[in-house]
């Protein structure tokens, strides 16, 4: 019976151990709806910038608008949920999450600005190399992601090289590009993260 016993709380004790290094901070609703703005902000270039190579600084408001904004809402609940946290582990997890995803962004904002402001002649790259900065962060932080964090990140990398491939010449800077990076990566990830809540929820509802 002691045997039996002890061996209920090592599994309840590997259950917890799992839960822990599963711990993500960021969440499904908030990811989809970046990727929802996305998929709009596609919708808003299609009609207001239909030549985005001769608009340049209209497509990036656009772009880097929708950016900054699904940045802002997404480290805002990031922060909000580090200082309700009563566990340090999530703490540690959350603060590790911002420090290896943060260096993509600044990559990708100086990135912007350096071929926006001196290379106007390499605009036409900015969306496969958005997708390919992006990639290399959720690469650095998957640990603290769900299992199909590689898979988001794998994502992403092949779609940076798609739209090098082929969105170049009268394609440069379409919106499929936006589309098929960030509009649907966002939604794989919010997928991933959805499931390892469900995941989670289950395994809480077993025990």
């Amino acid at each position: 019976m002691r045997v039996e016993e002890a061996l209920n709380e090592v599994r309840a004790l590997q259950s917890q151990v799992a839960g822990a290094g599963r711990y993500c901070c960021y969440r499904s609703a908030t990811i989809l709806t970046s990727g929802l703005a996305a998929l709009m902000a596609a919708v808003v270039q299609s009609m207001w910038i239909p030549h985005p190579q001769e608009h340049l600084g209209r497509y990036l408001l656009l772009w880097v608008g929708v950016a900054t904004a699904s940045v802002a809402i997404t480290g805002a609940e990031i922060l909000l949920r580090y200082l309700r946290s009563d566990s340090p582990h999530a703490q540690r997890q959350t603060a590790a999450a911002v420090r290896q995803f943060v260096p993509c962004i600044v990559a990708g904002a100086l990135l912007t600005w350096a071929i926006s402001k001196f290379g106007s002649e390499h605009t036409a790259l900015l969306p496969a190399l958005w997708a390919i900065i992006f990639s290399l962060g959720v690469f650095a932080s998957a640990q603290q992601l769900p299992r199909g964090g590689y898979i988001v990140a794998t994502y992403y990398l092949m779609a940076g090289l798609i739209c090098l491939r082929w969105g170049q010449g009268a394609q440069a800077l379409a919106p499929w590009t936006m589309v098929l990076t960030f509009g649907v990566g966002q939604s794989i990830t919010a997928v991933v993260l959805y499931r390892q809540q469900e995941d989670a929820d289950g395994a809480q509802a077993t025990e």
